[in-house]
């Protein structure tokens, strides 16, 4: 496995390569690595002769008074986690690299970047879009894979690979959850022990939603009233959203579906936590 820092270095080991002719899976990541991501890498090492890791904690995807100065970091344990995943090119750029001075370039999605986690984080899928397209630029992968659990963060970068033409599959792996439900993230670190058992809210309201759907319930007012009354039982949880959406457009819908999106956010204690399904798909 192999360690490159600079864009110089990654981008003339990315041309070798495709004069080889190999073909290069990508798995961008900010770190932290957990179950989650090993699933991505895995599934990567299958799709690809090349499989490339990158950690970069991405400044300009945080907002005023986000956690980005403590973002948890664990540099050690993900090249463990890499190296047991079979990849071979492990990136880590630094932000004066990524972000040189007089920076002033960023693509926006405009529309699929609105609602949900745009609502309540303005600039946040801009930052998003602007460093995977950067990512692509250097790494040039032939697919690259992403978790479900950001799910609008995937439609976004759907969009932006379709409007820009750009040569890659992006391939999207269902979310992994621990074995009481609560789907993994590098930032359930923050939690204190009774925060992570108020976190269970969030699947709990999903699965409940799940029920209601598969006997019938299909007003989205029933479904989201179920799923508040559940969640705000829980005095450390505080709702950011709670939706119900087109599972492509990201629209709002008055009746569920089989491509219908619950897609929520909520606050447990200070740590903001997504999750979502696909109502009709089987888990």
């Amino acid at each position: 496995m192999k360690l490159i820092t600079t864009i110089e270095e990654m981008q003339q080991a990315a041309l070798s390569l495709k004069r080889e002719g190999k073909s290069i899976a990508f798995v961008p990541t900010m770190g932290f690595l957990h179950e989650g991501h090993a699933s991505l890498l895995r599934e990567g090492r299958k799709r690809g002769d090349i499989l490339v890791l990158s950690i970069f904690v991405n400044p300009i995807q945080f907002g005023q008074n986000e956690d980005l100065d403590r973002y948890p970091r664990n540099m050690e344990g993900d090249c463990c986690i890499a190296d047991e995943c079979g990849v071979d090119i492990v990136f880590t750029p630094n932000a004066p690299g990524m972000y040189p001075a007089g920076f002033q370039t960023s693509i926006s999605v405009r529309d699929l970047s609105l609602p949900l986690c745009g609502a309540s984080r303005p600039g946040h899928f801009d930052g998003v879009a602007t460093v995977v397209a950067k990512l692509f630029n250097i790494v040039m992968p032939d697919v690259a894979l992403f978790g479900r659990k950001d799910y609008q963060q995937l439609a976004v970068l759907r969009r932006m690979a379709t409007d820009l033409n750009l040569p890659v599959q992006l391939v999207g792996m269902p979310i992994v959850r621990e074995k009481d439900g609560l789907a993994m993230s590098s930032r359930n670190a923050y939690l204190s022990p009774a925060e992570r058992q108020s976190a269970l809210c969030l699947s709990g309201a999903i699965r409940k939603v799940r029920d209601l759907y598969a006997t019938g319930t299909l007003e989205v007012a029933d479904l989201e009233r179920s799923a508040r009354e559940l969640i705000e039982a829980e005095t450390a949880a505080n709702i950011d959203y709670l939706e119900f959406r087109d599972g492509t457009t990201l629209e709002s819908v008055q009746t569920a579906g089989n491509n219908t999106l619950m897609a929520l956010a909520v606050k447990i204690g200070t740590t903001r936590l997504i999750d979502n399904t696909i109502l009709g798909e089987e888990l």
